[in-house]
């Protein structure tokens, strides 16, 4: 069974360039969310195995919603996505429990490779 994954990001085009390096690569992507409130909703309702999100969003950031999710459950795994520059949130964003993130512009090797190691595949 292909692993089940959310995309949270609040720019069209990343997620659609995400989508299309999960696809090719064998995972299904359950679901969209382009902020932070929306992407626990889409948990809650989806329970996807992965989540992949976006640091820097309106109403609520990527940080905000990691937390929140990790409240619903503490088991849950979020790859955070951040723009060149963003150590400082890249570290926020691990200590609130991500379990890894990747750099824009994404390279699909990354990609893939943060994603597998974090499934343990």
């Amino acid at each position: 069974m292909a692993n089940r994954i959310l995309i949270v990001d609040d720019a069209a085009f990343m997620r659609m360039m995400i989508r299309d390096i999960l696809s090719k690569n064998g995972f299904e992507v359950v679901g969209e969310a382009q902020d932070g409130s929306q992407a626990i909703e889409k948990f809650k309702e989806l329970r996807p195995d992965l989540i992949t999100m976006d640091i820097t969003m309106p109403e609520m950031d990527g940080i905000a919603a990691l937390k929140e999710i990790k409240q619903i459950d503490a088991n849950a795994k979020v790859i955070m996505c951040s723009a060149m520059g963003q150590q400082a949130m890249v570290i926020d964003a691990i200590q609130a429990g991500a379990k890894d993130f990747i750099v824009k512009p994404f390279q699909s090797d990354r990609v893939i490779e943060a994603i597998n190691k974090t499934l343990g595949v």
